[in-house]
């Protein structure tokens, strides 16, 4: 196992003086797979976590699932989602349980409070139990039951590694990888995830964002057409969405990954903060987006508030920031 040649990537800051470094690696890639401007280590294997949902999603758009269930872009979305648990997300989940006929028990994703308490800085409400319809991939797990329904598997088997669902995402993910190595690990929503080089998850998004195939253009609309269902307030897919206009198309992994394709430039990129810390994630992030040209003012966008944000005490008292070190090779996009 090769350890990855990642390099600082962000830095925080207090009083003017490095406190924390965050090491990662960034990969800006065409659809092609051409490998278009690089930082740290862009082969090496990275677990995509959710910013794998699109490719999970695949199998049941590619089988026609969308119309045998009379589903349209916002259930899609919701495929795609890590959502904060919002009454929306939770409703379209559970229309969509209703569609196909399963129960919020065959759901086998677990549960947790809602992203939305977090992401807002909103104390969750005393004494809630939370179900697993508020689990910020239940929509992927009630995606995953509904491929099991249109071909007659069992429901109780989704998230087994041989299951006939789980093989074929497996063999979308080992397409995607071009032949390039893979690996296989449980997700935190104990469905099966794969590590790929992040030059292959950039042009994973690079093609997504282009809709190289129907389905794949049927993913990326939805996305890009509903991006407060693949997220939710105050967070970055919802912004990255939002400042792109429809041009982007945005996915956040846990534990510091971050792909982003571009329709009208055909490139995709892929940020891996190597100790997954989110807020360096984010800095990164928009830093990349500057870098390339594709963001004159994150000032001015939603964005504003994940680029160099000020590092505050418990006074409110500006004690330091949250600074990108890398810099790009100069790219023509």
């Amino acid at each position: 196992m090769r350890t990855p040649a990642h390099v600082p990537i962000v830095i925080t800051t207090r009083g003017g003086t490095p406190e924390c470094v965050h090491y990662g690696s960034i990969a800006v890639v065409d659809a092609d797979g051409t490998l278009l401007a690089a930082c740290g280590d862009a082969r090496a294997l990275n677990f995509a976590r959710s910013a794998l949902k699109p490719l999970q999603a695949l199998p049941f758009v590619e089988s026609g699932g969308m119309g045998r269930f009379s589903f349209t872009s916002h259930e899609l979305a919701l495929m795609c989602a890590s959502h904060g648990g919002e009454a929306v997300h939770v409703a379209i989940v559970e229309r969509m349980l209703d569609r196909i006929g399963a129960r919020e028990s065959d759901l086998q994703c677990g549960c947790h409070a809602p992203g939305y308490y977090h992401a807002t800085d909103t104390p969750p409400p005393a004494g809630v139990r939370w179900r697993p319809v508020h689990h910020n991939c239940s929509g992927k797990h009630t995606g995953f039951l509904a491929y099991c329904r249109l071909f007659g598997h069992a429901l109780a088997e989704y998230l087994a590694l041989d299951s006939p669902l789980q093989t074929r995402i497996r063999n979308v993910v080992q397409a995607a990888a071009c032949g390039d190595e893979t690996a296989c690990g449980i997700d935190g929503c104990s469905a099966p995830n794969y590590a790929l080089p992040l030059a292959r998850l950039a042009q994973v998004y690079a093609r997504l964002a282009a809709g190289a195939t129907p389905e794949l253009a049927a993913l990326a609309f939805a996305m890009s057409r509903h991006p407060d269902l693949v997220s939710g307030t105050g967070r970055t897919d919802l912004a990255l969405m939002q400042t792109g206009r429809g041009d982007w198309v945005s996915k956040v992994g846990a534990d510091g990954v971050q792909a982003i394709g571009v329709k009208s430039k055909g490139v995709g990129i892929a940020v891996r903060i190597a100790d997954g810390n989110a807020r360096a994630l984010a800095v990164a992030t928009v830093a990349v987006l500057e870098q390339l040209g594709l963001l004159a003012d994150a000032a001015h966008t939603p964005l504003a508030k994940f680029a160099r944000p000020a590092i505050r005490n418990h006074r409110g008292l500006e004690v330091g920031r949250i600074e990108p070190v890398f810099a790009l090779p100069a790219v023509r996009l």
